[in-house]
Parts: structure tokens; C-alpha cells; sequence
């Protein structure tokens, strides 16, 4: 068994593309960082790390990490690529890991074994995948994508939902915001009703697909069917201009959201676990 490193994206996904696109649901987000960093390769105030394991010409495992963000870990097919990863970084700063529950489990055990801070279950989420919408309820108002001119809006928004979903303290919201806005490979849309009252975005694609996400309705709007009515929007029109799937990942703490999503189509594939190491609470690596 053998682990290679790759220094470019197209390299790695020639190496580990058809190993990644045969569960292309389970692999969504590694397939969506690697079209993000073709996108915007100068977004990242280092290298990504992109990693193959292989048993004989078998891809068995991958990883891959764009800095500052947490590694992201493919299915294993052999357990034994798990102990490979961890010894090719160690010494790598890594906020933690996201991946398949068991592996991401696995691989941060090896990691704190070899001397990392030790790691904590942040988030358990699930992966779904839509093909057909299913429309839901009628609710008054209309998608239109967001402009310049509602960035302060979308900073506001996009900075709650991170404090929200994902509890942490974004330090990068601006950026963030700026990347939304500027549409290179992602669009953000607003469900309008009098007022903006829902966001959600579409980007990170797939050789046959896109993911849905974020996804933000504030407190006073909820429970009216707005989030509902945008995502089939924008999902529908994902299929509409040739997209196979559509893929989003849910908060399982979050029945709401869960159900809402079924409703309209989209059917749950594989649960993912975000682990975090303990940092000092000045370390600017933990948002």
C-alpha cells in the first residue's frame, strides 16, 4: 500500500477522479473543493494538500485540504490507508477533520496518537441527494440572485449561519462574502417577499451534479415555507440546465431541516462527522 501526494488538483483527480465520481454523492464536498480550487486557485494562503492511497493500481482512500479549512476524507475501502494518512501529516496544521463517521473517527485517533491536540465531535451530518423535485407548497414571493448592493445583508446572514449551524466564530465573513458575490463558480439567491427573507447558495460542483448550501431563513421568517420554496427553485434549476443531482448536507440536530428537504425530494445517503483538535481559544485556526 502506497500513498502519493499530489502538488496539483487536475494531477490528483487524474490519479483518484473515477474512484471519487463512482459515489459521487458520498464524495460531493472533495469533488466540490477540487472544482473550487480550479475556480479560484488564488483563494488559499497555502498549498492545497491532495493525497492518494493505493493497493497495487486500486485508489483505496483519499484526503485533501485547502488551508485554512479542516482535511476532508474520502470512503475507505481499506482501513490500513488510515494510519498512511496520519503519518503524512503529522506536523500539517489541521483544524480537524470531516469525512464518513467511522473513517473521520479512525483517522483522529491516529492523528492524537501521534502527538496532535486532542479532538472533539463538533457536528454529525448527513448527506442527501436529489434528482426529481418534488414541489412544495405555494408561498408568496420570488427567487432572484443576490447583488453588490445586498452584501451587507448577505455578510450579516452568512455570518449567522455559521455562528448558528456550524457554532463557530467565523473570522472571515468579508471574504467570504466577496466570494459569494463574485460568482466565480458559485451563485447566491435570495427569496424575496415584500423583503429578503431566505438565502441559499449553489456551488462546489461535481462532474454531474452541484451542492446546496448555505442555506439561511432568519428567526422571524421560519416556519413559513420560505427555505422550503427557495431550495426547490434553485435545485430545479440545477436540473433544468443539465445537472443530474443536486447534493446539500444537514445538521441531524436539526429535525427541521431534515424533514423539510425530504419533502421536496431529496433522499439521505451517508452520515459525516466534522471533528475539531482543542485549541487555544486565540487561535484563529479554530473558526
Amino acid at each position: 500500500m502506497e500513498l502519493t501526494r499530489f502538488a496539483d488538483v487536475d494531477d490528483f483527480l487524474a490519479a483518484a477522479g473515477d474512484f471519487l465520481v463512482a459515489r459521487e454523492a458520498e464524495h460531493n464536498l472533495l469533488l466540490g473543493v477540487c472544482q473550487n480550487v480550479r475556480d479560484t486557485p488564488d483563494a488559499f494562503p497555502a498549498p492545497p494538500y491532495f493525497a492518494a492511497v493505493t493497493d497495487a493500481d486500486r485508489v483505496v482512500g483519499v484526503a485533501l485540504q485547502t488551508p485554512p479549512f479542516q482535511l476532508v476524507l474520502s470512503e475507505i475501502d481499506d482501513t490500513a490507508a488510515i494510519p498512511l494518512l496520519a503519518d503524512d501529516l503529522v506536523g500539517r496544521d489541521l483544524p480537524g477533520a470531516v469525512g464518513p463517521v467511522e473513517h473521520v473517527r479512525a483517522f483522529m485517533g491516529e492523528r492524537t496518537a501521534r502527538g496532535a491536540p486532542p479532538a472533539r465531535l463538533k457536528t454529525s451530518e448527513r448527506i442527501f441527494r436529489l434528482t426529481t423535485i418534488t414541489p412544495p407548497r405555494p408561498v408568496p414571493g420570488h427567487a432572484r440572485v443576490a447583488e453588490v448592493a445586498d452584501r451587507a445583508l448577505v455578510a450579516r446572514w452568512l455570518d449567522a449561519f455559521m455562528r448558528e449551524a456550524l457554532e463557530d466564530e467565523p473570522s472571515d465573513i468579508e471574504a467570504m462574502t466577496d466570494r459569494w458575490l463574485s460568482r466565480r463558480g458559485r451563485t447566491l439567491h435570495l427569496w424575496e417577499d415584500g423583503e429578503v427573507v431566505s438565502l441559499a447558495g449553489v456551488g462546489s460542483q461535481t462532474p454531474n451534479g452541484v451542492r446546496i448550501g448555505p442555506v439561511y431563513t432568519p428567526p422571524e421568517a421560519r416556519n413559513r415555507g420560505y427555505a422550503s420554496a427557495l431550495v426547490a427553485t434553485i435545485s430545479q434549476g440545477a436540473l433544468d440546465a443539465g445537472r443530474r443531482f443536486c447534493f446539500l448536507f444537514t445538521d441531524l440536530a436539526n429535525p427541521t431541516a431534515n424533514h423539510i428537504y425530504q419533502t421536496i425530494g431529496y433522499e439521505p445517503v451517508r452520515d459525516v462527522d466534522m471533528w475539531r483538535h482543542d485549541r487555544p481559544e486565540t487561535d484563529p485556526a479554530r473558526a
